[in-house]
């Protein structure tokens, strides 16, 4: 049989998932001559023999790569055969280009057993990994990713990991995090002023003994500190709030496994794969009705229905989790708009009031990474929060392939052309759009100290550099006072404004991969529009480049403007001046008591003479105004928490009155509806039937609007279409009067998601 050669080149994520290891194997399987090596644009393979085993060759390496990697494309080109015997695995070509990085990865089950078996050398050894598992984004440094390019270049291999790393057939062949306790790094207890009293498993047993007793410990993990206390004791998780000036706000918990999970909270299918998945996030849950007593302190979660929980999903946490046989609060090492802390010497610094210990190590993090939130809606995932686990992935295409629309014609762009994405001032999260995809970094947070600021403008630089490309086009929202805005404008580069509700609806045409127009619902606390007004309530005739606003929510008036967002009880004067001639206070008690007569007089004053009142039609503080007629919230302790409240209240009850909410020329009239409210509390009426009838009224009227308009897909998008009943109602109410429905599950609906919108506007704005 003639001997063939070909050389192929493989883009996408395959590098630290093994699959330099898989594509050695499947020619050594095959008897197949050539080599393979990473290179800055992904993975390069030559297989030499005869016909049939390269052509099955080919075929093995489409079909059985490694579960991590993720091919985006292969190319095959077809060489003279050089009668070479034997496959190599080459060092790594640098010459330039672009290749996906991967995330990190939980840890895999073959390592887990190693760690907790008494036989194995890795017993106990709290930073073990293979190709399977392990640190990736969190420790590289730059491409092609090999040893040198990562934090782990200062820890030479002992001999037995050495042979391992060597071994092709080994599972921790070039796994470059690589190591053991002989050679590999370790763990620190230290006190609240730095000083190093233990080390090694003598810290980890410290820092487990500390946990019981109460204390506050700041563990290093994966991606930064985490504070840690015994989520079983409300005096611990007290004191941690207390300590943080956390509020109200949940904090997650990490549970030692799924079926302790199971105790505390109700999982289904779903639920459980996202939490099993290496991706590990935090999955918010419904709790059980009938949890054991003492499984989890009130104080956890106060006057939430649900539980963002997680599994271990490094060695360190596995140990920690096992030896406690308990639930464990953990939240980000930070103080309030602080990024998370990534430094043992930094931790003591900005944690020494808040934490008691300090359980560190000594393998740098090249960059903070958060923990990722998700929860599941309508049967499928929906991502809130992108960091760890997922970022940074390829979300999103830039170019529709011709076959997902036969009948329309195709959105092309220039696919050579570099877009950097700094997204909002709120979620703050970066994105890069290149070679026809589009990449999103992780979480940062909102925008709003120095530190933040600093980590935003790090990882604003760092994203394109780790892709070795250089941005020739900054795109930013349109609203001039946001600081990603700012950084977008000193970046030296071309820049390019973007409306941010078409962003919203941009994100989700690319995630779900459309192309042509749809009717954009963009619903969301505020975000700056083209008339000088506050948006919040829109929808857009949208496509990829453009967009028309076709229709909106009643405009009203934010008494003190931005305060409206920090104390639901503005909003609610705002929205009763629109609904009524004379405010009724005497109907709607709650309200009344949340002022001294001094405040209801001048923000009445200030609403009747249109002072220092900012128009909107934002859905984000309708809804705020709604749970404060309700008596639900006030004063938002954490950022959207009156409209969690009202969504809460709303899943309470099984029904509840659909309210006018007419569509007027371009506007929903929601004033009606709240008229009807008034009348129903005054009445007597279930504030949990009204809350649940708020909902189902919002998402009839969506269906109203999208019958006016001769578009049949309609996008969901904006952080109100978090709130997991508005979602599945409009959802289902649309799909059932005939409409394709699309909403955010990979990208965030919130602002985290913006900066794919404005990556996929700026690509596609010459077409």
């Amino acid at each position: 049989m003639p001997r063939k050669r070909v050389h192929i080149h493989v883009d996408g994520a395959v590098q630290g998932v093994g699959f330099r290891p898989f594509v050695y194997r499947v020619a050594h399987d095959l008897g197949l001559g050539g080599w393979v090596c990473n290179n800055s644009t992904g993975v390069d393979v030559e297989f030499e023999g005869e016909e049939d085993a390269v052509e099955l060759g080919l075929r093995r390496l489409r079909s059985e790569h490694p579960p991590h990697a993720d091919i985006s494309g292969v190319s095959v080109a077809h060489c003279d055969p050089l009668g070479g015997e034997g496959f190599v695995i080459r060092s790594s070509d640098d010459t330039g280009g672009t290749t996906s990085v991967l995330p990190d990865l939980a840890t895999c089950e073959d390592c887990r057993r190693e760690v907790f078996d008494s036989q194995d050398r890795r017993y106990r050894y709290p930073f073990t990994n293979c190709t399977n598992c392990g640190p990736r984004f969190s420790i590289i440094q730059e491409i092609p990713y090999d040893r040198a390019t990562t934090t782990m270049r200062g820890f030479d291999m002992c001999a037995a990991c050495q042979a391992e790393y060597d071994d092709p057939l080994d599972r921790r062949f070039h796994a470059q995090p690589n190591a053991c306790a002989a050679c590999g790094p370790k763990l620190y207890w230290r006190d609240a002023v730095g000083a190093v009293l233990a080390e090694r498993d003598a810290a980890l047993r410290a820092a487990e003994e500390a946990i019981g007793e109460g204390d506050v410990v700041a563990v290093k993990g994966l991606g930064g500190f985490h504070l840690v206390v015994d989520a079983t004791s409300e005096t611990a998780v007290g004191n941690l709030r207390q300590r943080k000036k956390r509020g109200k706000k949940p904090f997650a918990v990490m549970c030692p496994s799924l079926d302790m999970v199971r105790e505390v909270c109700e999982v289904s299918g779903v639920e459980a794969e996202a939490l099993l998945g290496s991706g590990s996030p935090i999955v918010l849950l419904e709790r059980r009705s009938d949890a054991p007593q003492g499984l989890l302190a009130r104080a956890v979660a106060p006057d939430n229905p649900r539980i963002g929980v997680m599994l271990p999903y490094t060695p360190l946490h596995h140990l920690l989790l096992a030896d406690l046989g308990r639930p464990v609060v953990v939240t980000s090492a930070n103080r309030a708009s602080e990024p998370i802390c990534t430094d043992g010497a930094e931790a003591v610094q900005r944690l020494h009031r808040i934490a008691d210990w300090f359980l560190d190590h000594d393998r740098p993090i090249a960059r903070p990474v958060e923990d990722s939130v998700v929860q599941v809606v309508l049967g499928a995932p929906q991502v809130l929060r992108y960091a760890r686990g997922y970022a940074p992935q390829v979300v999103a295409n830039q170019v529709v392939a011709k076959q997902a629309l036969a009948n329309q014609p195709v959105t092309t762009v220039d696919s050579s052309e570099v877009v950097l994405a700094a997204g909002g001032h709120l979620k703050s999260a970066v994105a890069l759009a290149r070679d026809g995809e589009v990449i999103l970094g992780p979480h940062v947070g909102d925008l709003d100290t120095v530190e933040a600021l600093e980590a935003f403008e790090a990882l604003f630089d760092d994203l394109a550099e780790l892709q070795g490309v250089a941005p020739s086009v900054v795109a930013h929202d349109m609203h001039p006072d946001y600081q990603s805005t700012r950084v977008a404008q000193e970046s030296g580069a071309e820049t390019y404004a973007v409306q941010h509700h078409h962003a919203h609806v941009a994100a989700v045409i690319a995630e779900h991969d459309i192309d042509g127009e749809v009717l954009g619902v963009s619903w969301d606390g505020t975000g700056y529009g083209g008339d000088g007004t506050v948006w919040g309530g829109e929808f857009l005739r949208a496509s990829r480049s453009d967009f028309e606003r076709v229709a909106h929510l009643y405009p009203f008036r934010l008494p003190g403007g931005e305060a409206a967002a920090r104390e639901p009880r503005r909003s609610a004067l705002g929205v009763l001046s629109e609904a009524f001639d004379e405010l009724p206070l005497d109907r709607v008690s709650s309200l009344r008591a949340a002022f001294d007569s001094i405040e209801l007089d001048t923000l009445a004053a200030m609403l009747l003479r249109s002072l220092r009142c900012v128009e909107t039609t934002s859905a984000g503080r309708l809804f705020d105004a709604v749970a404060s007629l309700l008596g639900l919230c006030q004063h938002n302790d954490f950022e959207a928490e009156a409209a969690m409240m009202l969504q809460f209240e709303a899943e309470s009850v099984a029904e509840g009155p659909v309210f006018d909410a007419p569509l007027e020329g371009e506007s929903i009239d929601w004033r009606p509806t709240i008229r009807r409210m008034v009348d129903a509390l005054d009445a007597g009426e279930s504030p949990a039937a009204l809350a649940r009838g708020f909902h189902l009224t919002l998402a009839r009227a969506v269906v109203d609007v999208a019958r006016r308009h001769d578009l049949q897909r309609v996008v969901l998008g904006g952080g109100c279409f978090q709130n997991r009943l508005l979602l599945t109602e409009t959802a289902s109410r649309l799909q059932d009067a005939g409409f394709d429905v699309y909403w955010p599950q990979r990208i965030p609906a919130g602002d985290g998601g913006l900066a794919v919108g404005q990556a996929i506007v700026a690509t596609s704005r010459n077409t």
